[in-house]
């Protein structure tokens, strides 16, 4: 069975790369938002963003930062990493800099979004990153595909295995 994964990215820069990592198949990810559909829960405000985020990650057992060049400094990443985290949820991220946008472009390294010190624990110090090796953007992606399920397995061991 498929683990029930939230994917946390920053939607304006990395919707093309996000969109091969769900496309891979080897964990059940939250329904894609449209770009009409989060302009309108982002334009009843903050509440309701937090909610639609609660209400998104609540049966998910792990989420899976994908990680770009300016994912670490999101609002809204940072709030779901500090709220699965609260909520015991097995956290991870995926460096997606190295795979292609729409128009063939790679991107370049963004800084490690879990820089967070939540509920007194520094995440960095049992939250892992991970940087696909690969020289092509083929490569990364089919590591991506084989580690991902993987790695979704160890973030919710980290956190005890609850999930």
């Amino acid at each position: 069975m498929m683990r029930q994964v939230f994917f946390s990215f920053h939607y304006a820069l990395d919707s093309w790369r996000t969109q091969q990592v769900r496309n891979i198949g080897v964990v059940d990810g939250n329904k894609p938002v449209s770009a009409n559909r989060w302009e309108e829960v982002r334009r009843r405000g903050s509440e309701a963003i937090k909610q639609w985020i609660h209400r998104e990650m609540r049966l998910r057992s792990c989420v899976v930062v994908l990680v770009g060049a300016r994912t670490a400094n999101r609002r809204w990443v940072r709030y779901e990493i500090e709220h699965a985290w609260s909520a015991g949820k097995g956290v991870v991220g995926i460096r997606i800099h190295g795979l292609r946008d729409r128009d063939g472009h790679l991107s370049v390294p963004g800084a490690n979004p879990f820089g967070l010190t939540v509920d007194g624990v520094r995440l960095a110090s049992l939250v892992k990153c991970y940087n696909p090796p690969g020289r092509t953007s083929t490569d990364r992606h089919a590591w991506i595909a084989k580690h991902l399920s993987p790695a979704v397995e160890e973030a919710i061991a980290i956190r005890g295995g609850r999930q």
